[in-house]
C-alpha cells in the first residue's frame, strides 16, 4: 500500500500546508439552520433497510414459473446491512492572473450500501474481497420517499448479488490456502450509536465578494514575470452524513469546511520545475482569514518562488537537520501514522512494521502520540481531521497511540486484528470506498522542549560533531509518500518545498532546491534528539485505499541527528522562450 497526503486541488503533486489562525471577519452571509424538517431521508433509509433485511435470503420464489424448491439452494440472509448517505452542497471558484477561470456549484446525494453475508468470524469481505460488501449509487436529491426507497432497493439487490458471489469465492479459497498468520474475525461487534445532530445549513456564499477576493489575490502574480502559472481556488462544502444499520444505528451528523488554496509554479534555467502553495482553512467561508493577511502571504510565497529559481541544487546528504513544526507534522503522518492503522497489522501483503512491537519502545521516551478526531481546533486554529462519528457509525474517540515512546494501540475500524477486536472510532472512507482504520487529528507532544534559538544551536553542534559544514533546515513541505506493503521496501519519501543550509561557521543560511527526504521508519523515528517548544499544524487531504479524506497533524519542530536526502527528479524543458505579455495599467475588475 502506498499513501499520500495532499490538498484537494486537482494537482499531480501531493501538497500539505499548515493553516494560519482563524479570522472572524465575515466574507459570506451567515446562515442560521432552518427548523429541522421531517427526517424523510433517514426514515426512508431505515424502513428500506429493515424491509431488505427481512426479505433477502428467504424461501425460493413461488408462482407458475418458480423453480421447484428441491432444485434450489437456500440463500443466506445478511447478518449485517448498512446504508450511509452523504448529502452535500459544494461550491468552487478559481482565478488566474486576476481573472476568474471557473465557478461551479454542485449538489449531490450518494448512498453506500454495505451487505455482509456469512458471520462476523468470516464473511464475504475476507482477505482480498473486502470491497465486495460495498455498492455505491446516487440518490434522488429531493425528499421523495418512493424514489429514494426504489433506488436503495436496487442498490441493495445489486450488493447482495456481489456479496453472494464473493462469499462463495472466500469459502473456496479457504480450502486451498495455508493457515493465515492472523485469524481474527472479519467484523467486530459494536454497540449501535443513535444520534441526530443538527443538519448542515444550506450553503450560502457571497459569490460576488469572493470573486473579487480571488481575482485580487491572483493578480499579485502579474508582477512576477518568472512565475508562469498560478491559480487561486476557494472551495466550500456543507454536508450532512446519514448512517443506519441492521444493528440499530441511526446517526445524522453535519460536516462543513471552507478552503482557500493558492498555487504558483515556475521553472529554473536548468529545467527543474518548482512550486509553492499556501492554504487557509476554516469551518465556514466567513471564518477564512482577512484579505490583507492572505495578500501578504501570497506576495511572500511569490518572492520565495523567484528566489528558488536561482538557488543551488543540493547534493545527496546524510546528517543532522531540523524539521519545522509543519514539516515534522507531515513526517509523523507518513512515517508513523500510516503504519499504526489497524488493517496494516494483518494480511499477507502488509509489511507490519510495528505489529509485534506492542508495549515496546518505538520512539524516544520524551515523545507521545495521540489521534483525537473529537477536537475541532487546536489553539484557535481549525483541524481538518475532526468528525463526530466515523464512517461505520461509531463515535469518534481519542486514542493514545504512543505513551512516552511506548506503542500502546492502533487506529481501529471494525476490522479486528490480533489483540484488538473492537473499533476505536477510526473507520474512515471517502464516499464509494470501504472504511478502514485511518488517521484523524494526529497530535505529537514532547517533554524535551527547547526554544527555537537553542534548537538551532544544537543543530550546529551536531553538525560540527559529525564533521559537517552545515545542517539542513526544512521549513515547508509539499507532500509525503509511504509504502507499507511487503513487496516493497518499508520506506518513505517526503518532498520539501523550502530548505536552507545552516552553516556552522556563522555564514547566513542558504536557500537550496531539489531536495527529497528518504528513509526507513524505525531508524528515522529514533534519530529524533530534541523538539521545539511550540506545535504547528498542517491540514490536508490524505489518499489511501479507502479514498481521500481530510486529516490534520500537530507537531513541534524536531531536531534529528541523521536524515537522508536525495536529489529530486529534474526536468529537461527550458523556461518559456518568449517573456509574458506586459501587464496593462487596467485595474483588476475593470
Amino acid at each position: 500500500m502506498a499513501s499520500t497526503v495532499a490538498l484537494s486541488l486537482g494537482l499531480a503533486a501531493c501538497t500539505v500546508q499548515a493553516l494560519p489562525a482563524q479570522s472572524k471577519q465575515a466574507a459570506a452571509k451567515e446562515v442560521v439552520a432552518a427548523p429541522k424538517a421531517d427526517p424523510v431521508l433517514l426514515d426512508t433509509m431505515d424502513a428500506e433497510l429493515h424491509r431488505a433485511l427481512r426479505d433477502l435470503g428467504t424461501a425460493p420464489e413461488t408462482g407458475p414459473k418458480a423453480v421447484p424448491a428441491s432444485q434450489t439452494q437456500p440463500q443466506p440472509k445478511p447478518y449485517f446491512l448498512s446504508y450511509a448517505v452523504a448529502d452535500s452542497e459544494n461550491l468552487s471558484m478559481n482565478a488566474e492572473y486576476g481573472a476568474v477561470t471557473s465557478d461551479n456549484s454542485t449538489r449531490s446525494r450518494v448512498a453506500d450500501v454495505q451487505v455482509r453475508l456469512g458471520s462476523p468470524a468470516q464473511d464475504n469481505t475476507h482477505g482480498d474481497h473486502r470491497t465486495s460488501a460495498l455498492t455505491t449509487m446516487a440518490l434522488p436529491l429531493t425528499d421523495d420517499r418512493d424514489a429514494i426507497a426504489r433506488t436503495l432497493w436496487f442498490a441493495t439487490n445489486r450488493g447482495y448479488g456481489k456479496a453472494l458471489d464473493s462469499l462463495l469465492k472466500v469459502k473456496t479459497e479457504q480450502q486451498v490456502r495455508a493457515k493465515e498468520e492472523d485469524a481474527s474475525a472479519d467484523f467486530s461487534t459494536e454497540n449501535a450509536a443513535t444520534a441526530t445532530l443538527p443538519s448542515a445549513p444550506r450553503l450560502d456564499v457571497a459569490k460576488a465578494e469572493w470573486e473579487g477576493r480571488i481575482r485580487e489575490i491572483s493578480a499579485v502574480f502579474k508582477g512576477y514575470p518568472d512565475i508562469y502559472y498560478d491559480t487561486v481556488g476557494m472551495q466550500a462544502s456543507n454536508e450532512t452524513d446519514y448512517f443506519v444499520s441492521s444493528e440499530g444505528a441511526r446517526v445524522e451528523a453535519p460536516n462543513h469546511v471552507a478552503r482557500l488554496v493558492i498555487v504558483a509554479r515556475t521553472r529554473a534555467a536548468d529545467g527543474m520545475d518548482l512550486f509553492r502553495i499556501e492554504t487557509f482553512e476554516a469551518d465556514e467561508v466567513g471564518h477564512l482569514p482577512a484579505q490583507a493577511e492572505v495578500l501578504a502571504k501570497t506576495k511572500a510565497m511569490a518572492d520565495n518562488l523567484v528566489a528558488l529559481r536561482s538557488a543551488p541544487i543540493t547534493e545527496p546528504y546524510s546528517g543532522p537537520a531540523i524539521l519545522s513544526g509543519r514539516a515534522a507534522a507531515v513526517f509523523f503522518h507518513e512515517v508513523l501514522g500510516h503504519r499504526l492503522e489497524g488493517q496494516r497489522q494483518r494480511g499477507d501483503q502488509e509489511g507490519q512494521t510495528f505489529t509485534k512491537l506492542l508495549n515496546k519502545p518505538i520512539l524516544p521516551t520524551f515523545l507521545s502520540v495521540a489521534d483525537d478526531p473529537t477536537l475541532t481546533e487546536f489553539h484557535g486554529q481549525p483541524l481538518s481531521g475532526h468528525y463526530s462519528y466515523d464512517d461505520e457509525g461509531q463515535p469518534a474517540r481519542r486514542v493514545e497511540l504512543v505513551d512516552d515512546g511506548v506503542l500502546k494501540t492502533f487506529l481501529m475500524s471494525r476490522l479486528p486484528v490480533a489483540s484488538f477486536a473492537q473499533s476505536n472510532g477510526h473507520g474512515r472512507a471517502e464516499t464509494g470506498k470501504m472504511p478502514t482504520g485511518r488517521q484523524g487529528n494526529l497530535i505529537v507532544t514532547s517533554t524535551r522542549q527547547v526554544s527555537d534559538v537553542d534548537l538551532r544551536e544544537q543543530l550546529k553542534a551536531e553538525a560540527r560533531k559529525q564533521g559537517k559544514a552545515y545542517g539542513l533546515y526544512f521549513e515547508d513541505i509539499s507532500s509525503g509518500f509511504a509504502v507499507t506493503t511487503r513487496s516493497s521496501p518499508q520506506a518513505f519519501s517526503v518532498i520539501p518545498l523550502v530548505v536552507y543550509r545552516v552553516y556552522v561557521d556563522g555564514r547566513p543560511d542558504e536557500l537550496v532546491r531539489g531536495v527529497s527526504i528518504v528513509g526507513t521508519p524505525q531508524f528515522a523515528l529514533n534519530s529524533i534528539v530534541a523538539t521545539g517548544n511550540h506545535q504547528e499544524i498542517f491540514n490536508g487531504i490524505c489518499g489511501a485505499e479507502s479514498g481521500s479524506i481530510p486529516v490534520s497533524a500537530v507537531a513541534p519542530a524536531m531536531l534529528v541527528s541523521t536524515i537522508e536526502t536525495q536529489r529530486q527528479a529534474q526536468g529537461t524543458a527550458r523556461p518559456p522562450i518568449v517573456p509574458p505579455p506586459p501587464v496593462s495599467a487596467q485595474k483588476v475588475g475593470q
